[in-house]
């Protein structure tokens, strides 16, 4: 599975300039569990991520490894960082977090 998290956001940096931010993130002490977070320059961005063939892909290699419900997507709005995240100019600029449940390695 990290080896498809990997290649999923190597092609995002390369083909999604709209794309600002995007990380993956493993949990210690439960290695099946990772979230997601990711920052969009406007909603074009986000709609262009959503709709990519990548993501389509990544989505076929980890939907069938989900062993404890579907993914499950969070906003937030920023409140507080150390970078530059300003202006945030729409809605689909806000930090965009999901939670892979249960995923396995």
């Amino acid at each position: 599975m990290k080896r498809a998290m990997k290649g999923f956001v190597s092609d995002v940096k390369t083909n999604e300039p709209g794309t600002r931010i995007y990380a993956a993130w493993q949990q210690k002490d439960d290695p099946t569990r990772f979230v997601h977070s990711f920052i969009f320059v406007d909603a074009t961005a986000h709609n262009v991520y959503s709709k990519s063939a990548a993501v389509k892909r990544f989505e076929s290699i980890y939907r069938p490894e989900l062993v404890g419900g579907d993914v499950v997507f969070t906003d937030y709005d920023p409140v507080a960082t150390n970078h530059e995240l300003t202006p945030i100019r729409t809605w689909a600029d806000r930090i965009t977090m999901y939670f892979r449940k249960a995923m396995r390695d």
